[in-house]
Formats: structure tokens, C-alpha cells, sequence
């Protein structure tokens, strides 16, 4: 009986494995492609929008793939882990200072660099009038992905917080693009009244913050107070909060995008148990999603529709990046004070991407019949190849590079980018270091005391700090960087071992290995030569 329904699931697995296959191939390949990419200083980003055109209907492989809705939809929830980890790796302590200056940036800026788009599309270019506002909606906003990772890949220490400043811009300035885009697609299909307008605005800020806020100080509570009983958990429960974030506020007109990234602000901040696993596990969710979006729209663009829009696309991206962004820059940041050079830097860093296309989808959807796609689609390819490209460039000429600052200090995964590691020591009855001042304590020159945890309070030590019983010493000390593979393994002493109450000393001979850890009842103990075996400790060996 069975047999006859081994076909039909033949062909199910057939028909899935396909997919599986390509996608499993085209994520490969995007790996490689950054490696290449780096070395030939041309943005990732782009890298896998020309990997998507390569597989498109006018490149080598000919998968024809039209479907916008499908499309709007992928792009829609990557974006959710993009915007969610722009907020989350922003180090607050760093941002705070430039924070009125990246909010007045992703609030006005975005609405300036919106309307002087739209009168160039409108007298220049000719385009109807709610077309050229459409047109200067959707690419209003910068893009977090390709700043962040720009930043980050080129190490760019800029002087005068502009990392900061940049950073917080690009990952909050998506939402007013979006609120724009849609308040013109209602005015296009007319839905739309002034009363309607106002209160979309309304909605999409005040739901969007105090929703997203909402969901960051729950999910703070319960990382704090709840012990997930799987290692990985967490995460998913991380990623949870990050879709909750978005889709409440939704569900209600409010802003998702905000949401997701004010949360990821809140959560990113807060002290979070585990919280260099969630960064690492985040740092390959979002990369994931950049290949994705990216190499998504790269394989929905027809390059052979491009040569009837490419003059208008190329005119409107000269005009963005030279007429419109830096005007809105400079009369947002003169009252400031702010240096020329970093207005100019900042108004050359202004990078389109993702959002602008998915904004772009978003309109062909809703029944546009112009091709804003193809054009907002070769604005973005060329702002990333050309401005992506020449930032660190821009960046030395204008000599904004700061030789003493570290961009890294700026995510607040820094401890996890830099070669130190941190170690903890807690002070027993019987240590050595009982009772004595730091400053009498003989250390490698390498090695610094950071930290001191005593009776529930930091202690920021010095050299005449006392070191007494209870305290918990947190040391730092360069990283291990070597090609040298250390092998670790585990050895369980059982009750029947001649070991149980030898000394480390008396076996070491066995062992031909170092003890470098001890797991005994719940506890790890690091042993010396004195520390005797028990049944049930369980080993942890270096066999290098």
C-alpha cells in the first residue's frame, strides 16, 4: 500500500531538493564573493546584487523570477533582523553625544534630501508630480547594512564621533523613508485626506516607540529573571522579540521598522545574560539576511529594462549625492558647529541600499505603473559601487581618519572585535593575594586587573586598592592568536580509579597531559599539583 504513494513523495523531495540545492549553492558562493570583494575594496553588498543578476533572467543561469509580492515580502522580514541589529550592536555610550544630530538627520534630513529629490524629478526630469514625490520618498533614506559594514570591514576610525553619528543616522532613518513612501501611495490610489496623513504619522511614531520600547524592557525582564533550560534558547527567543517588535505595531498602523530598532537599542544597552553568544548568533543571522535581500533583488532586476532608465537613474543619483544630501547635511549640521570636512564626509556617506529598493517593490505593488524599481534599483547599485567604494578615500582626503579612536568601540560587541581576553578570579581563604594591595602583587607586564566585584558592587581598582576575601577579580590579558590548534578533551574519573584521592602531582606521569580544569559538582575548579582527584570530577585535558 505504501508503495503506491512512494512516487508522489519522490517527486515532492525532487521538487524541494532543487531549490534547497541553489540556495544552499548561491550562499556559497556569496561567501566567496566577499572574500573577493574585500580584496578588490568593492562593497559585499554589491557583490551580492551582481551574484543576483548573474542568476536573473538576463544573466548566464536564466531563472526567471517576477514575483514583486513574493519578493516584498522576503525583503520585508529581512529587514526586521537588519533593523533590529542596527539598534542592537549600537553602543549607546558612544551614540548618546551625537544623538539630537543623527535624529534630526533620519527625521528632517530624510523628509530635505526627500523634497529636493522630488522638484529635480519634477522639473528636470519631468516625472508626474506625485511620481517624482514617490521617487524622492523611497530614496530619502541611507542604508544601516552597507555603513555598518563598510565601517566595520574598512576599520574607519573617524574623527568627531562621525562613526556614531552615521551609524545611529542609517539604522533610524528607514522609518520616515517608509512613512513618506506611504503616505504617497495612499495619495495615489486616493485613500488618502490631510486628516488621514496626519494621524499616519501619528501612528507609525508614538506606536512604533512605545510598542517597541514595550517589548524591549519585557524581554529585559525575562532574560533577566528567566533560566532557559536549553543552551541556544535564548536566541530564539531573541529572534522572537525581534519579529514581536515589528509586528505588533504593525497590526495597529504603527511603525515596525522603529519598533524592531529602538528595542534592539534597549536590548543591545542592557546587561543580558549570555550576551556575547546573541552577538555572534546575531552577526550570522544578519549576514544571512544581507545575502538574501540583496542577492533577492539583484535576481528580480531585468538588466536588459536598465539602458531606457539608466540616463534619468544616473541623473537623479549625481543630483542626490551632490546637490540634494549634502544641502540637507549642511543646513541641518551648520548650527553645530560641525567641521566642512565632516559635513562633507557625512554627506558622501549617505548610501542607499536595501530599504529604497524594498520601498521601490512596495510601490510596483500597490499598482504603480511607472518603473520605479528599475531606476531606484540603479541609483542604489551605483551609490553602492561608487560612494561605497570611495568612503575611505573621501575619508583620508578630507583627513577625518583618527589615528587614536577605534571604530569597533562604537558596537557594542567591541570586547568580542579587539585580541584581549577577560578573565575571572575569585580571592578564597586560603589565596595568596588575600589581604594584599594590587600594587604589591607581582603580574606579567601583560596583565591588568579591570574590575573588581565585591558585596554586589563594580569597583574600578587601583594600585592601592586591598584585595580581601569574596572578591572576584575580573583580569584582562592579550588573546591567544596562533595557527596552533589546541586539543581539548574530557576524562570522567569513575569510583573504581586508582586516582580518586591521588594528587594531580602523583599522576601527572599517567596523564602524559595537563589538567587545565576541573568540573566537580556544578563548580570548575582550576587545579595546581596539590588539588586531589575525586570519583565523578570530571577532567578537562590540553593533548597538544
Amino acid at each position: 500500500m505504501f508503495s503506491e504513494f512512494r512516487p508522489a513523495a519522490e517527486r515532492m523531495d525532487a521538487v524541494l531538493s532543487l531549490p534547497l540545492l541553489i540556495g544552499s549553492f548561491v550562499v556559497l558562493l556569496c561567501v566567496l564573493f566577499n572574500r573577493v570583494s574585500n580584496r578588490l575594496g568593492i562593497p559585499m553588498l554589491a557583490a551580492f546584487i551582481l551574484l543576483g543578476m548573474l542568476f536573473g533572467s538576463d544573466g548566464i543561469f536564466k531563472i526567471a523570477f517576477e514575483n514583486f509580492f513574493f519578493a516584498e515580502q522576503i525583503c520585508s522580514f529581512a529587514l526586521i533582523f537588519i533593523m533590529f541589529y542596527g539598534g542592537f550592536g549600537t553602543k549607546w555610550t558612544s551614540a548618546k553625544s551625537v544623538a539630537v544630530k543623527a535624529v534630526l538627520l533620519s527625521s528632517a534630513g530624510v523628509v530635505l534630501t526627500a523634497g529636493l529629490t522630488a522638484l529635480f524629478c519634477y522639473f528636470v526630469l519631468g516625472f508626474e508630480l506625485l511620481i517624482s514625490v514617490l521617487m524622492g520618498s523611497v530614496i530619502s533614506s541611507t542604508d544601516a547594512a552597507s555603513v555598518f559594514s563598510i565601517l566595520r570591514s574598512k576599520k574607519l576610525d573617524l574623527k568627531d564621533g562621525t562613526a556614531s553619528l552615521l551609524e545611529v543616522e542609517s539604522g533610524s532613518n528607514d522609518p520616515m523613508s517608509y512613512m513618506l513612501t506611504a503616505g504617497v501611495l495612499s495619495l495615489l490610489r486616493g485613500q488618502a485626506d490631510p486628516g488621514a496623513i496626519a494621524y499616519l504619522v501619528f501612528a507609525q511614531v508614538v506606536y512604533g516607540v512605545v510598542l517597541g520600547a514595550a517589548v524591549a524592557f519585557a524581554a529585559r525582564h525575562i532574560f533577566r529573571n528567566f533560566q532557559f533550560s536549553t543552551n541556544g534558547f535564548d536566541a530564539a527567543f531573541l529572534v522572537a522579540v525581534a519579529v514581536i517588535a515589528y509586528a505588533l505595531p504593525t497590526l495597529i498602523g504603527g511603525n515596525g521598522y522603529l519598533s524592531a530598532y529602538l528595542a534592539g537599542i534597549i536590548l543591545g544597552n542592557s546587561h543580558l545574560p549570555n550576551k556575547r553568544t546573541l552577538v555572534h548568533f546575531f552577526d550570522g543571522v544578519t549576514g544571512l539576511m544581507q545575502m538574501a535581500i540583496f542577492f533577492l533583488l539583484g535576481l528580480v532586476a531585468s538588466p536588459s529594462q536598465m539602458p531606457g532608465i539608466v540616463l534619468p537613474a544616473a541623473a537623479i543619483a549625481l543630483f542626490l549625492t551632490f546637490v540634494a544630501r549634502p544641502a540637507a547635511i549642511f543646513a541641518l549640521l551648520s548650527p553645530f558647529r560641525c567641521s566642512k570636512e565632516q559635513i562633507l564626509l557625512v554627506s558622501w556617506s549617505g548610501l542607499r541600499g536595501a530599504a529604497s529598493i524594498v520601498f521601490a517593490i512596495m510601490s510596483i505593488n500597490s499598482g504603480v505603473v511607472h518603473d520605479v524599481f528599475h531606476i531606484v534599483f540603479c541609483i542604489v547599485l551605483l551609490s553602492i559601487l561608487v560612494q561605497g567604494t570611495l568612503i575611505p578615500v573621501v575619508a583620508q582626503r578630507l583627513r577625518m581618519i583618527d589615528e587614536n579612536a577605534n571604530v569597533l568601540t562604537t558596537f557594542t560587541d567591541y570586547t568580542e572585535e579587539v585580541d584581549l581576553q577577560f578573565v575571572k578570579l575569585g580571592i578564597g581563604e586560603k589565596h595568596p593575594w588575600k589581604n594584599r594591595y594590587i600594587r604589591e602583587i607581582s603580574m606579567p607586564p601583560e596583565l591588568l586587573v579591570v574590575l573588581l566585584l565585591r558585596a554586589g558592587e563594580h569597583l574600578v581598582p587601583s594600585g592601592a586598592t586591598e584585595i580581601l576575601e569574596g572578591d572576584v577579580l575580573v583580569v584582562c590579558a592579550p588573546a591567544f592568536q596562533d595557527d596552533t590548534v589546541i586539543r581539548l578533551s574530557e576524562l570522567t574519573v569513575r569510583p573504581d580509579s586508582a586516582w580518586v584521592g591521588q594528587r594531580i602531582l602523583d599522576v601527572r606521569d599517567e596523564l602524559d597531559c595537563l589538567i587545565i580544569m576541573i568540573q566537580r559538582n556544578g563548580e570548575t575548579i582550576v587545579p595546581n599539583g596539590q588539588t586531589r582527584l575525586q570519583s565523578g570530577d570530571i577532567l578537562v585535558l590540553n593533548q597538544t
